[in-house]
């Protein structure tokens, strides 16, 4: 999406909520695992992301959930791919250290780098980035687990690293470093269905005044409705909802199937199958916008892929 058309799309839907599925990449796979950990191999990224664009995402999210551990971004030439078809925000997360990282997943298409890592070891960098690129392109991702004691505190490489940062604090400092979201990760509840944090969610929204988008723990379309009225978030990030609808796993294997290169991709009999997902109880995206609306929360109306 070019730069003026992706910031006039900002501004229009700064008061709609905006739904992004999250895909999580391991090697060429979407995965998907509970509380980061426990990958699931669930397909072809690019089958899925073109089908959420289809149903009317408003941004996708890469992660590379293994860069940050093995210092490398794998994500450049999926986003290339990804990037020719589909016209809606796309973020990439995971091994973004530099102003070069940036450069380069900026080329391959992306719209926006979620960084964690590298801007806890270096908060500057986040000032570095967004006076290069400009704050609307730079999200600071932050992963927290409740400590005992009721405090958060902020993790780093996709939740396996304890930095001793508290959450908040760390929120608050880096909208004053020029970041222009935060994505914010409850690592407790992340894959569980449990539903969402809302205490910690609806706080670090009241602390700061740039966009929060919130993920881990949707179960159903009214954990998503409840988190949207109690915190008044930007965004919310989804994936297990979204990637264990039934009608959208059987879709995505009979796509792939047509493909005798990608045949063996994936986990198949899980996702030919209707399977029991404890507390998740999954939907498209247009049952949930249906559901969202018929509550009353505001998100948009009609299909990317029809725009």
């Amino acid at each position: 999406m070019a730069g003026s058309t992706f910031h006039q799309w900002v501004n229009e839907k700064m008061d709609q909520l905006r739904i992004i599925p999250r895909l999580d990449i391991k090697g060429p796979n979407l995965v998907k695992g509970i509380h980061l950990e426990g990958l699931r191999v669930l397909g072809e990224p690019a089958d899925f992301a073109q089908h959420y664009y289809e149903q009317g995402a408003d941004e996708l999210i890469y992660q590379d959930v293994v860069a940050s551990l093995y210092e490398r971004n794998g994500l450049f030439e999926l986003i290339a791919k990804t990037a020719r078809n589909l016209f809606i925000p796309l973020t990439v997360g995971g091994g973004i250290r530099s102003v070069d990282d940036v450069t380069r997943a900026l080329q391959s298409g992306a719209d926006k780098v979620a960084i964690n890592t590298a801007a806890i070891r270096d908060p500057d960098l986040i000032s570095t980035l967004a006076k290069r690129f400009g704050s609307s392109t730079i999200i600071v991702a932050i992963e927290t687990l409740k400590e005992s004691d009721g405090s958060y505190l902020a993790y780093t490489d996709n939740g396996r690293e304890h930095t001793r940062v508290p959450a908040i604090e760390w929120a608050r400092k880096v909208e004053r470093l020029g970041a222009g979201e935060i994505l914010l990760t409850s690592i407790d509840r992340e894959g569980t269905g449990k539903g969402f944090d809302v205490e910690l969610i609806g706080e670090i929204s009241r602390q700061v005044d740039i966009p929060v988008i919130a993920h881990g723990g949707a179960g159903s379309a009214d954990d998503v409705a409840s988190l949207s009225k109690a915190t008044g978030c930007s965004g919310v990030a989804l994936a297990s909802i979204l990637h264990y609808h039934a009608r959208f796993e059987t879709s995505v294997a009979s796509r792939q199937d047509q493909d005798g290169s990608r045949h063996r991709e994936g986990n198949r009999e899980f996702l030919r199958g209707r399977h029991t997902m404890g507390n998740i109880r999954a939907c498209s995206l247009p049952s949930l916008r249906d559901s969202l609306r018929s509550v009353g929360v505001r998100c948009r109306t009609s299909l990317s892929g029809a725009s």
